[in-house]
């Protein structure tokens, strides 16, 4: 049976890891290496457009320009990429084109190479006093169906580390096969809580910092000024855009959380731009994978389409208040082809929900799902005390 025909699992793979930034990828790439080269041989998008546009020039000036950048600003988390490809016995640029998802494509003006596709997530948040619940469907290529895993990772420095200056991390974060932590669901040591979202807008710039290293960054943060000093990435800013649903279960009084949609930086600027929702006591918030307050142009089609769609399925409930509302919610196939929980039971559909997570701020754990919440039980309960 090939990897592409391998139905879902029901499996979460775990990876406790301890050591340099580079010792951790190796772990990373040492540990599920036969998966990420499994991907790395099923992944469309880097097989038909990434590696053949890096084959071009024009493709790999692109690469270098956002590779040195990077560099630049967050040198620790290439040597943690360096250390997953040397541990899977892969080679770098795969791993590093991933991370910059269709900024070559769209930074060359190739937009028609990119498939016209639903990727992304949902999420939902309630703040109330008996419950305060984030909520993530971690929505992907098919490819990534059983291609994913938890890393628990704690970080140690001998000197500070990048643009800034971190010394030590420690976090659990899920991951894609190849990809560094934090762009999908995630905390850390400090309360740090936080989801992303995919958002596609139309203009991404290379020699920025990809989404992907903004994201991982962010697992670093103490706090939540320090959480929105990295989304800015001042000197800098992103290349493309992401939307993040994130709380601090420490030093909460009052508890708030906050979504906040971050764009590519505009031409002839250095900073990411942003807009912050905050959701007090007793609110609740929607969001999946088109912008909804940050005047952003976005390419428009299937996933923009199946984002409004999951937000009028969200909207025809009445307002969550619990956690099994989310769970409902969350698990919700009722308007397809764009349901809420995405999967229609054929191995070759292109998006699937993955993995799914419901973090409770209030008693401090994270339940996770292979399937679908509402007729599957979930596969762990995991403590967000680090």
């Amino acid at each position: 049976m090939s990897a592409k025909k391998i139905p879902r699992r029901q499996a979460i793979p775990i990876l406790y890891t301890r050591g340099t930034h580079y010792d951790v990828g190796f772990d990373m790439g040492r540990t599920f290496g036969s998966m990420i080269r499994s991907f790395l041989e099923l992944c469309g998008p880097l097989n038909e457009t990434y590696l053949p546009l890096y084959d071009q020039p024009e493709g790999r000036e692109i690469y270098n320009q956002t590779l040195e950048s990077v560099k630049r600003s967050f040198p620790q988390y290439i040597r943690e990429l360096e250390g997953v490809a040397d541990g899977a016995q892969v080679e770098f640029h795969k791993l590093f084109l991933l991370h910059m998802d269709d900024i070559t494509p769209i930074a060359l003006g190739q937009e028609n190479l990119i498939p016209a596709a639903p990727v992304g997530c949902s999420d939902i948040i309630v703040n109330n006093d008996s419950f305060r619940i984030l909520g993530h469907t971690e929505d992907a290529l098919s490819a990534q169906l059983n291609h994913y895993y938890f890393v628990v990772a704690d970080i140690i420095s001998d000197t500070p580390q990048g643009k800034y200056n971190v010394k030590e991390e420690k976090f659990m974060s899920l991951c894609y096969a190849g990809h560094l932590p934090g762009y999908t669901m995630n905390f850390n040591r400090h309360g740090l809580v936080f989801s992303i979202n995919t958002l596609s807008a139309a203009n991404l710039r290379s020699g920025k910092t990809p989404r992907h290293f903004i994201t991982r960054a962010l697992l670093s943060a103490q706090n939540y000024d320090q959480a929105v000093t990295i989304l800015r990435d001042s000197g800098v800013g992103a290349g493309d855009g992401c939307s993040i649903n994130m709380t601090f279960l420490n030093n909460n009084d009052p508890f708030t959380f906050y979504n906040i949609e971050m764009g590519p930086v505009e031409q002839g600027a250095n900073e990411s731009p942003l807009d912050i929702k905050v959701i007090n006591n007793n609110e609740h918030n929607f969001h999946c994978n088109s912008y909804l307050r940050l005047p952003v142009k976005e390419v428009g089609g299937a996933i923009v389409d199946s984002s409004v769609a999951r937000m009028e399925t969200f909207s025809s409930y009445q307002p969550p208040k619990t956690k099994e509302d989310v769970i409902k919610l969350l698990g919700d196939q009722t308007n397809p082809p764009h349901t809420v929980f995405r999967e229609n039971g054929d191995v070759d559909e292109y998006v699937k929900t993955i993995a799914l997570g419901v973090f409770d701020c209030i008693n401090k754990t994270c339940t996770l799902y292979s399937d679908n919440p509402t007729t599957n039980e979930p596969l762990a309960v995991i403590s967000m005390q680090l």
